[in-house]
């Protein structure tokens, strides 16, 4: 299979993550080493320059540890420079493993192949959409995906069909959707739903 050439440093948790991910795409990956980016300054500092020279994308896998760390990259890094990609949610133990994680949910490693191409393949020659019409917050809440009573429920289903973790926040979700769709292919996704959320052309 041929590799996905990418631009962009990507990081991820830990070496496992980042063995299967080469296996997928050709590009620079680096690791947190689990909780280890909260010890070592060095490799802090190595992300921060890295953020001052490109953007980056983050890529952990859909638990609470996972959420931990990205929250740390958005509070010591430069939002406009990271770019966060999500696995789904899926139950499941990795083969290497003797048990489940804490949270039953597969990581980075266990996620198959075609999926992990999928989801880096946008990236991939020119990466950037041109002219692209973004989604807006405010478009967000008048579609009822945020700031209502059924907001979290809206995201959640939401969430399932593009394959992203169900718990995640509005800002997360809007900045996921404006990654990976344009406007046209998200007003369609959005028509698939169960419940009303519309967006206007």
């Amino acid at each position: 299979m041929e590799k996905l050439k990418i631009p962009y440093p990507i990081i991820v948790e830990g070496k496992y993550d980042k063995i299967k991910l080469s296996s997928v795409i050709d590009a620079e990956i680096f690791t947190t080493d689990g909780f280890g980016i909260f010890r070592e300054n060095e490799k802090t500092a190595l992300f921060k320059a890295l953020c001052q020279k490109t953007k980056v994308i983050v890529l952990t896998d859909s638990d609470g540890g996972g959420r931990v760390i990205r929250n740390f990259f958005n509070s010591c890094f430069d939002k406009d420079r990271i770019i966060h990609l999500y696995i789904p949610q899926i139950k499941g133990k990795e083969k290497r493993k003797p048990r489940p994680s804490k949270e039953g949910v597969l990581g980075v490693e266990g996620m198959e192949t075609e999926l992990l191409k999928n989801l880096f393949s946008s990236f991939a020659g020119a990466m950037e959409r041109k002219n692209k019409t973004c989604v807006t917050k405010n478009e967000l809440y008048e579609m009822g995906l945020s700031g209502r009573d059924e907001s979290a429920k809206k995201r959640a289903e939401l969430a399932r069909k593009l394959g992203f973790p169900e718990d995640m926040t509005a800002n997360a979700l809007l900045s996921a959707i404006n990654i990976l769709y344009n406007r046209e292919e998200f007003i369609a996704i959005c028509s698939e739903l169960s419940n009303d959320v519309t967006l206007k052309p």
